[in-house]
């Protein structure tokens, strides 16, 4: 695992460091990437950023599972999740 990370506030200080443009700015920016992507993903729509990341709706079927406490047979209803694949040149920046 890594021993650092960052933070909301601090990706938001960096990246405006970086482009030049205000903390204020970056921030708004930041704010509708992540609108967008959830409105998206929750149409069913894959985002992918050639290289970078791709986000997608998964389906999980409705299965038999156990209570962990009681040990009682239940249902899980079917449900959706979200799977995220880093991209090639994300890849190459973790190692």
């Amino acid at each position: 695992m890594a021993d650092k990370s960052l933070n909301r506030t601090e990706f938001v200080a960096a990246v405006a460091a970086e482009s030049g443009q205000s903390q204020a700015t970056v921030s708004a920016v930041v704010d509708s990437i992540f609108s967008v992507l959830a409105s998206s993903v929750s149409e069913g729509t894959k985002v992918s950023i050639p290289g970078w990341i791709a986000v997608e709706r998964t389906f999980r079927a409705a299965r038999a599972g156990r209570n962990p406490q009681t040990g009682e047979a239940i249902e899980i209803k079917a449900s959706n999740g979200v799977k995220i694949s880093a991209g090639s040149k994300l890849k190459a920046a973790a190692k």
